[in-house]
């Protein structure tokens, strides 16, 4: 039987939760959910072969970039937003920045979800997004990069919590909503993985 590990960054993201669910908070940003996602998984699988019967669920509150982006959403592709790819092509490096989730078990709903280290509301850093994602966070690529290093399998699932501008501002009143809604997917999913 798989286990689940759900990481998540904030202890609000995952409020509703069921007290037996094995959870792991990174705090927020890209650096921390690397080193605590790979800390958590290495403490449940030592062992290569291990990781095999290990699924991480990453649940997590986004903003939504495109107009009427609402719920959860399924990420096919997750990029880093912090790096300057074209350029760092163009000096002839080969940037690691663009993950398909589907190299870590999850085909997705075609959304993109654009992952850095600043906190988007709004302004020249959302206008510019728009172009290359649906959905901001701050941890999902980082999550996605310990998962596939490590060759664990990755459910990455985001709710929409605001829309990334004005709303953003509002994250503590509007995150109970994500929780809510992240739960009820977890407890769908897991009724489905015990029915399999």
């Amino acid at each position: 039987m798989t286990a689940l590990l759900v990481i998540a960054a904030h202890p609000a993201e995952t409020a509703y939760l069921p007290p037996d669910t094995d959870v792991v908070l990174t705090g927020i940003g890209m650096s921390r959910a690397a080193t605590v996602t790979t800390r958590a998984i290495m403490e449940r699988a030592p062992r290569e072969e291990d990781r095999q019967d290990l699924t991480v669920v990453n649940l997590g509150s986004c903003g939504g970039l495109k107009p009427g982006a609402d719920g959860i959403f399924e990420p096919s592709t997750v990029l880093n937003r912090d790096i300057d790819a074209d350029l760092m092509r163009a000096m002839g490096s080969a940037p690691d920045d663009i993950i398909e989730l589907r190299e870590v078990g999850q085909a997705g709903d075609g959304s993109v979800l654009a992952t850095g280290d600043s906190f988007v509301a709004g302004g020249p850093a959302r206008d510019a997004l728009i172009r290359r994602a649906d959905l901001v966070d701050m941890e999902g690529f980082a999550i996605a990069v310990a998962c596939r290093e490590l060759g664990v399998a990755l459910r990455m699932v985001k709710h929409v919590s605001d829309d990334a501008g004005d709303q953003a501002l509002e994250w503590d009143d509007r995150v109970d909503a994500s929780a809510r809604a992240l739960a009820q997917w977890l407890a769908a999913y897991r009724a489905g993985e015990a029915s399999a």
